[in-house]
Formats: structure tokens, sequence, C-alpha cells
């Protein structure tokens, strides 16, 4: 059942509407109910709704829901995505005005980075990742290259424009676009072109967008170009979570919806369904002293819980110790799934200590953000082929899929075939197929681009027929990835590992339509993110406070709460402590059961000792709410007591095996 303020949310659907949903509200059965009211009312078909989230998991997620809750063919033609999968969709429309042809492709960050490296010559990679941050920030912002000129205020900016014009043309010659043009491009073909604007808010008539705060404003743009001045929209997003001012959000867009739509309705949730009531007191008490268009009390009607323990430790690798102590005497002594608990820190490098106690008491655990699954060798090589297979013009995707595997075609014969491709205009690939050309390379190397062509001709053909599923398939055999593997690998457990991920991609894309262009698939899986197939199984989850947002756990160790490290030296340097003020509410929302605050007295650097400070945040939580170490001799005495039985325990059952 539905509360009061998520009724009243559901049940709008005429002009726009801002639902401020605080952590644990159930924002996201807000828009699942609301997609539900929107197709069952006849408003609008399923096919003239579009829900927007900023991650492939939660659109999964949604559309799990959705399907739950709607029956039969009602939700059809219903749209449910990430804003870059639909501004890949938007090109993939209208890639005419974007000066696209079909089949184009998706540069990743990496491919990006390549480019704009060769683009500066003898440039040190400080300068390089500089200017590639300055080109991503023009972009996100909305602005072309001659925008980004216009806009720079320093000699630094003006190069960087100047390069991202440079940059631009080579992804056009290439029949390429990268991340941040699938929001930019069509945001600028919609502000242009009344006709192409007119069909697209008429092919989207109810817009949703969960986790609005994290707009940047492109993304922004993008909802205002779409949704029109009538604005028929529901926008769900909580200003205190706004985490990612460093990667381009802006939280400020909330009030420029304000200032743009007069007639726009806000809701607030404020009833938790997730943390006990001491956790939320102690989250409403540290985000009260950051300022406020709209003030969210949350509540809760569960019981109060245990206190929040606030530990000081002696060292990092004091404070993991304690923390996988406790783990460990959740799981024994009280059944706690090791999945239940998780471990959050500011940054990454904060794990190592935490994941050497873990191993110690051989505790399983999980760490967000490792190895992603896209960024493996033979996964890579894989997607090259089939971004070769669907764009002949892709001379980043070019290069790495004739190198892999190996084929007698060195550093040499490239750059003898990028000079020839050069002097008649053409990309590699269509180089390559050129008699007068491989005539002119020695003949080892042109027997290998003879094999490379016959293989990517094969596999081009093969596309229209086969499954998504069984080109890669056909791709990992045809290509010689597998017989490279077997090669490559010592013995046949390594083999069969990394043949496993292949085998992982090409299930990514079971019971896709048969036919589906190889260049659909390669742009697909270019939209993923890291995370989104980060699944820790029944293991203690170790991750940063970033990329915790969204999700829950009973039990949460929070680490390495000082000064410098949360808040971190940055903000503190520049005055700048809000953002960081939200990331720790972020932190302390995520637990349902009970929750600790870990900090160290002490660190080295340079092989000195470095006293610490205990976070200021720390000051900012209720007193009452807190029970720190030392200040209640009594429960301290009784802690240690069950955790002694607890151990004792456990010895017993080991000996008794």
């Amino acid at each position: 059942m539905l509360n009061s303020p998520q009724r009243a949310a559901v049940l709008h659907d005429e002009g726009p509407l801002l639902v401020l949903a605080g952590a644990g509200s159930g924002k996201t059965r807000v828009i699942v109910e609301k997609i539900a009211h929107l197709i069952a009312s006849g408003r609008y078909p399923a096919r003239r709704i579009a829900a927007i989230t900023f991650t492939n998991k939660s659109a999964k997620e949604m559309r799990e829901r959705v399907g739950k809750r709607i029956k039969g063919d009602a939700a059809d033609g219903l749209t449910i995505c990430t804003f870059h999968a639909l501004g890949l969709k938007f090109l993939q429309i209208e890639h005419a005005a974007a000066g696209l042809k079909r089949g184009f492709s998706i540069f990743d960050a990496d491919d990006s980075h390549a480019q704009i490296k060769d683009l500066m010559p003898g440039a040190k990679p400080d300068a390089v990742d500089d200017a590639k941050n300055l080109i991503s920030r023009a972009k996100n912002a909305g602005l072309s290259p001659e925008q980004a000129l216009a806009a720079a205020r320093s000699t630094r900016e003006m190069e960087a424009a100047k390069l991202y014009a440079r940059y631009q043309a080579r992804l056009a010659a290439f029949n390429a676009v990268d991340f941040d043009d699938l929001i930019r491009l069509p945001v600028q073909i919609l502000e242009e072109n009344a006709e192409i604007v007119a069909g697209w808010r008429e092919r989207i008539g109810y817009l949703l967008v969960d986790e609005c705060q994290d707009t940047n404003d492109a993304q922004y743009r993008l909802l205002k170009a779409i949704a029109g001045p009538r604005g028929n929209f529901t926008c769900v997003g909580d200003d205190d979570q706004s985490i990612y001012a460093w990667r381009g959000a802006n939280p400020e867009n909330l009030q420029q919806m304000e200032r743009d739509y007069p007639a726009l309705q806000v809701v607030k949730l404020e009833q938790n369904y997730r943390c006990s009531n001491r956790v939320l007191r102690a989250a409403n008490a540290l985000i009260a002293r950051n300022p406020h268009q709209h003030l969210k009390t949350l509540w809760s009607d569960q019981a109060d819980g245990e206190r929040i323990r606030v530990w000081e430790c002696r060292d990092n690798e004091h404070e993991a110790e304690k923390v996988a102590a406790e783990i460990a005497f959740l799981q024994t002594s009280r059944q706690v799934p090791w999945s239940e608990c998780c471990i959050l820190f500011r940054g990454n490098h904060q794990s190592r200590p935490l994941e050497k106690a873990l191993q110690l008491l051989r505790v399983p655990y999980h760490l967000t953000g490792g190895t992603a699954f896209l960024e493996r060798q033979e996964v890579k090589d894989a997607l090259a082929w089939l971004r070769v297979i669907a764009n002949p013009e892709d001379d980043a995707a070019f290069l790495r899929a004739v190198q892999s595997p190996k084929r007698e075609v060195g550093a040499t014969s490239l750059a003898k075939l990028a000079e020839l491709a050069s002097s008649k205009h053409l990309p590699l690939s269509r180089a390559a197929q050129s008699m007068g050309a491989l005539q002119q390379l020695p003949p080892r190397a042109a027997n290998g681009l003879g094999a490379f062509n016959d293989a990517i001709a094969d596999l081009r053909e093969q596309a229209a027929r086969l499954s998504a599923a069984d080109l890669v398939r056909r791709l990992a055999e045809k290509s010689g990835l597998l017989a490279d593997l077997r090669a490559q690998c010592k013995d046949e457990a390594s083999f069969q590992r990394r043949k496993a991920n292949l085998d992982e991609l090409a299930g990514w894309f079971e019971g896709g339509p048969r036919g589906a262009s190889a260049g659909d698939l390669a742009a697909q899986l270019a939209l993923l993110s890291r995370n989104d197939k980060d699944d820790g199984g029944n293991q203690v989850r170790l991750m940063s406070l970033h990329a915790a947002k969204g999700l829950e756990f009973g039990y949460v160790f929070i680490v390495g709460c000082e000064d410098g490290t949360l808040p971190h030296e940055a903000a503190l340097e520049e005055g700048s402590l809000e953002e960081e003020r939200r990331l720790m509410y972020v932190g302390i929302t995520r637990a349902k059961t009970q929750l600790w605050l870990s900090h160290s007295r002490e660190t080295r650097r340079f092989r000195e000792k470095v006293r610490l400070k205990p976070s200021r945040f720390l000051d900012e939580l209720p007193a009452a709410e807190l029970q720190r170490d030392g200040a209640d001799p009594v429960a301290d005495a009784e802690r240690r007591k069950e955790r002694a039985n607890a151990s004792f325990a456990a010895i017993q059952a080991l000996l008794g095996e």
C-alpha cells in the first residue's frame, strides 16, 4: 500500500512534478506504480512513456518490477533505459542529422584517450589526462568545439577547445562518437531542429527521470528538450544524495527546474522503510547542516535499534583487524549472512589492509570495482572485432582486431598501411582490402592482412543470419581468439577461465533478435558500466562510498573517518564540505540494522608517524545516538564477554570436527 505522499506522486499526471525522495523512501516503487497508473488510466500508451535511470543495473531492476506489476502486453513498447542508452537510440534513428552513417562506433575511455594522446605528440601523461578531462567537461556542459572556444577563460581552456575540434574531426572520420557525445549530439539536434524535436515529443509523451539530482547540464537540457514547455514529466531525486559533482553532476539543476517550470509541483517522501530510527536521527542531524531549498526529515516506524558504534583505532591495520573480527563474530554468533555486511571507504586504496585482515580470518569478500569484466583482454578483443564488422571506418577497432591475435602484421607494416590509407583518404580497413596496398607490404604481412579480411568478410555476411549470441561465439572461433587463448595459457584451468569470459559475453546477448546488427551489439555493450555485472554473491562487500549509493545492507562499517580522508583533504583545502557531508550521509543511510564508524589515531607517511584527527562529521552526529569506545564501560564489558564466549564456542566446534 502506498503512503499518502507516494499516492499523490503517482496520481499527479498532468504538468511537471518533482518528487524529493529521501533515502529508503520507496522511490522506485513510486516510479513503477506511476507507470502502471499512466497506462491503466489511458492517459498514455506504454510506447509513449520513457523512464530514465542512471545505471543499467537500476534500469534492469525497474523493468523486472514493471513486468511483475503490469500483466499481459500492456507494457509493450515501454522505454526503460539510461540517459546514454536513450541518446544512443536517438542517434541510431537520427544519425543523418548528426553527420553519422549507420553502424557508427562508440569509443570507450581507452579509445578516446589514445586518440587525444595521438593528437598531442610528445605531451606528458598528465597533460593528456587534463586535456581529455577538459574536453569531457565541455561536452557534459553541452558545448560544441566552437562554443567551448568562445567560453574559454584561460590559455589552458583555449588549447583544450582547439584540441576538441581536432578530436571531433577525427571521430567524424572514423564514423564514431564517444560516450559524452551520446548526450551532447541529441541535445544539439533537438535544440536546433524544430521538426525533429516535434517528432520526439510525439514519440515520448511522458518522461520519468530517476536520480535527477545527478544530471549534468547536457542531460538536463535533454530532459527539457523532450519534455517541452508543457513539461509532462516526473523527476525523482534527492538533493541530499548528490555526490557526483566530480563527474559533472549539477545538483542546482533542481533549482533551475523550478525556474524553468513555474507550475512545478513538489512532493516530499520522508518515510524511510530501510533504517532504524537511531540511524535516521543521526543522518538527519548531519545533513541539516547543509543549505536546503526543501528540507526533509526522514522518519521510520521501525525500532530505534542499537546505538551507532564509534571506534578509535591505533592505525588502519588495527582498524581493519577490528572490522574483520566483528564481521566474523556476527556470522558465527548471530548467523548473519556474509552478504549482509558491507565495508565502505572514501578511496579504493583503503581496501588493502581490509582485504588482508579478512583473508587472515578466512572471511569471503567481494571488492566492487575490481577488474571489470569488459576490461578483460579477450573481451575487449572480441568487441574490437564486432566494431570492425559493423563499421569498417573504425580505425581504432581495426588496429586492435588486426593484432588480436597476432598475424605477422607488425608495427612497421601497420605504419605503412596507415600512410597508404592517408594518401588515398581511406579508413585502414578499406585500405587493407586494396590489392595495391597489399602489394606494397611484405609478403607475410600481406598474407596476414588477407586472412584477416577474409575472416571479417565471412563474419559480416553471417551477421545477418546468426542470432546475436551465436555471432559472438562464431567470432571467437573464426577470429582465432580461442586458439590464441589456448596457446597463451599454460594450463587447461586458465584456458577454461578465459574462454568462460567469451562464453559469458555471448550469454549477455542470449535471446536477442536474430539478425541484430553487430554494431548494435557493440554499442549496447559500450554503455555498460563496470558495476553492471558486479554481483558479490554471499560475500562481504567492500566498496567506495560513491559506489554504495542505491544499495542497502544489514550491517555497515564506514572506515577512515578522519579529517583529510572523510572529509577529503581537497574539500578541506577548498572549504567545500557540502558534497563530502552528503557522501557521509549516503554511507550512514545504507545501514538497515547496525552501523559502525571508525577512525585511526595515526598513520605512516614517508616512514614517519603522522597524528590524525577524527572526522569533524563525527561531532556533527547527536551524542545520544553514539556509543564511543570507553564511554560505557558496562556495555563494553558485556560486548567483550559475548565475543569471548563466541570465540570459545567456535574453538570447541573446531575441535569437535
